[in-house]
């Protein structure tokens, strides 16, 4: 897969990922969340290219999209991705919370999505 199908997959299965969460249904939530996952582990393999790749979503249309492209980029663009991540925190939703937990992570020391 290109780095561009693997933003568009991570973009796919966060918001399929959340969808499934508004409608009560677990087991499809973790499913896209594996995916989601997988389709980040691909990315980061490819170092900097990877990250860069996905500053793309730091423009998505979707919070929940933005928060974890941000979320993931915290250590590797500090001052965009805290932007973004800022922002979101204040729209509401699943993305919200998403935001104010990395952000919150990261002031403590304590987040750990992409250790470099």
């Amino acid at each position: 897969m290109t780095l561009e199908e693997l933003v568009e997959q991570f973009a796919k299965h966060v918001a399929a990922q959340t969808d499934a969460i508004h409608r009560g249904d677990v087991r499809t939530g973790n499913k896209h969340a594996r995916k989601y996952g997988a389709a980040i582990d691909q990315l980061l393999a490819h170092g900097d290219a990877g990250r860069d790749a996905l500053l793309v979503l730091f423009k998505h249309e979707r919070t929940d999209v933005r928060a974890g492209a941000a979320a993931i980029l915290l250590r590797y663009r500090t001052a965009e991705a805290t932007a973004v991540l800022e922002v979101a925190a204040k729209e509401g939703g699943i993305g919200a919370i998403d935001a104010i937990m990395a952000l919150k992570h990261w002031k403590e020391g304590t987040w750990s999505l992409d250790p470099g």
